[in-house]
């Protein structure tokens, strides 16, 4: 009787240690995706999102491949990515899907999340990339307000990490999370792009130059690089209007938009200034190289031919170069080095103007401005 006693009291010791070594552990996991979900909650763009997700979640939640979907059937979101330094080719765990259809092949209608072990024909579109396949996976669909916008995948090479029939409570809440996340992020995206983006040709627009200029400058003054500026002018712009009409203008500022961006790096700025005006922004190079990326973009758009209708028409571009070095001594502000950056490439360009146009001129380097300039132009 007392053996029995002592058997029954052993196994309810055990199973009392059992049952606080799972509440231990799941407090540990509850306090690790609080956390996780507060850093979350608190990033500032999509682009941290997207790299905080796919590199911080592993160790968080101790497993050992992240893959992210999401919809993109604009091409915006990429957009958005690349205006913060998130380049798709660098980071090929996230894939951009043009539709919904995987997603809806995958969870259908009901939209449940798939735990359980690795299948290449239920699995294999979502870890594209993974070096190594995982064993078991959960593949959690993200959906806000009826609509998908993609998929993250959580893999682990044990095969007891996700089984099927796991409660799915705290997948679902990760997946609720992440879907607000997202969509906070790209609703703000689209805001920012409606604020600084000129409509009609897709680059900067003036307020989001005026607002970036102190910052490189600020930038510059910390790291003692050089900051250039251009200032890009169409030649005779106003006969391209008057000849052919303002909707093959707007054609002529699109193309002529694109085609200087091309010419330029990601983390280069370019704003449209005003009417056919143009400003870029170049961290970190030399006066003498920029002069020759300026040449560049001049030769570039002297070969371009913008067909509008049946008219084809061909246009020539001046500019002006400046470039910004920070002296030893600095006695004058970033708002007043930023108006003599673009006062000094303005003045270059009503040089290359009087020059006969469809040319580039340099009005050198400088460190401190020799006098203030009231406006940017």
């Amino acid at each position: 009787m007392e053996d029995n006693l002592n058997t029954d009291l052993s196994i309810l010791e055990s199973h009392m240690d059992g049952m606080l070594g799972r509440v231990q552990a799941n407090s540990r996991t509850f306090r690790r995706f609080q956390a996780f979900e507060m850093r979350l909650l608190n990033l500032n763009s999509l682009a941290e999102l997207m790299r905080y997700v796919l590199a911080d979640s592993k160790a968080f939640f101790d497993i050992d491949v992240v893959n992210f979907c999401l919809v993109d059937d604009k091409d915006e979101v990429n957009e958005y990515l690349e205006s913060d330094g998130f380049i798709l080719k660098n980071n090929p765990e996230l894939r951009m899907l043009n539709n919904t259809e995987l997603l809806q092949a995958r969870f259908g209608y009901s939209l449940e999340p798939y735990l359980g072990p690795y299948t290449e024909d239920k699995c294999g579109e979502f870890f594209l990339h993974a070096d190594k396949k995982p064993v078991s996976v959960a593949l959690i669909p993200l959906n806000r307000r009826g609509k998908l916008m993609g998929a993250l995948s959580l893999g682990s090479y044990q095969a007891d990490r996700f089984v099927e029939n796991m409660a799915t409570d705290f997948v679902k809440h990760m997946a609720s999370v992440v879907s607000i996340c997202l969509e906070n992020n790209l609703n703000f995206e689209t805001l920012r792009r409606t604020s600084f983006i000129d409509t009609l040709t897709g680059v900067n627009n003036r307020r989001f130059l005026e607002q970036r200029l102190e910052e490189e400058v600020d930038r510059t003054q910390r790291n003692s690089d050089p900051l250039t500026c251009f200032f890009l002018d169409i030649d005779f712009f106003k006969a391209v209007n008057d000849t052919y009409g303002h909707q093959a203008g707007d054609q002529v500022l699109l193309s002529i938009a694109t085609a200087v961006k091309e010419q330029l790096r990601n983390n280069d700025v370019l704003a449209r200034y005003g009417g056919e005006e143009f400003v870029a922004l170049l961290s970190n190079i030399s006066n003498d190289k920029a002069q020759d990326i300026a040449e560049r973009i001049r030769k570039t758009i002297n070969d371009i031919t913008v067909e509008f209708n049946r008219d084809k028409i061909q246009v020539t571009i001046s500019i002006g170069v400046a470039t910004y070095l920070p002296g030893a001594e600095r006695t004058s502000t970033s708002q007043e080095i930023a108006e003599n950056l673009v006062h000094n490439a303005d003045k270059a360009l009503y040089e290359a103007k009087h020059a006969g146009r469809n040319c580039v001129v340099s009005s050198g380097i400088f460190s401190e401005p020799e006098s203030r300039v009231s406006n940017l132009k």
